[in-house]
């Protein structure tokens, strides 16, 4: 069983930046695909970004499509999400997943959700 905790959320002005990391424990010799999604207030839980186990293919939500870059070390068993030129609609709990093969994908039923989420507020 792999257990995650993201951190790194916060309050940020638009246009700023935010790194988000995803810290592994457990079961990590064999991490498969992560991915990040988030969840906005009364918004249903959205896919936003991708990785293959050795950073290989990454995949990304359009909406986030050049300003979001998802990254992994697999020394530190931690995956990372670097946000820039946010925006107030990117303001939403933000939760790190366990995709179920190594190679990862966009579909959102395809991951599992282990981590307790970190929030990040965008003000305008």
């Amino acid at each position: 069983q792999v257990q995650l905790v993201e951190s790194g959320g916060g309050l940020v002005q638009a246009g700023g930046s935010l790194r988000l990391s995803c810290a592994a424990s457990g079961r990590t010799f064999s991490l498969p695909a992560m991915g990040w999604f988030r969840q906005a207030p009364g918004k249903e839980r959205e896919f936003v970004a991708g990785i293959s186990w050795n950073g290989g293919t990454t995949y990304y939500a359009d909406s986030v499509r050049g300003r979001f870059t998802i990254s992994r070390d697999n020394a530190k068993s931690t995956v990372y999400l670097e946000m820039n030129t946010l925006k107030p609609e990117d303001t939403a709990v933000y939760y790190c997943a366990v995709h179920r093969t190594l190679y990862g994908s966009s579909r959102p039923y395809e991951y599992n959700y282990r981590g307790q989420g970190t929030q990040v507020t965008v003000s305008s």
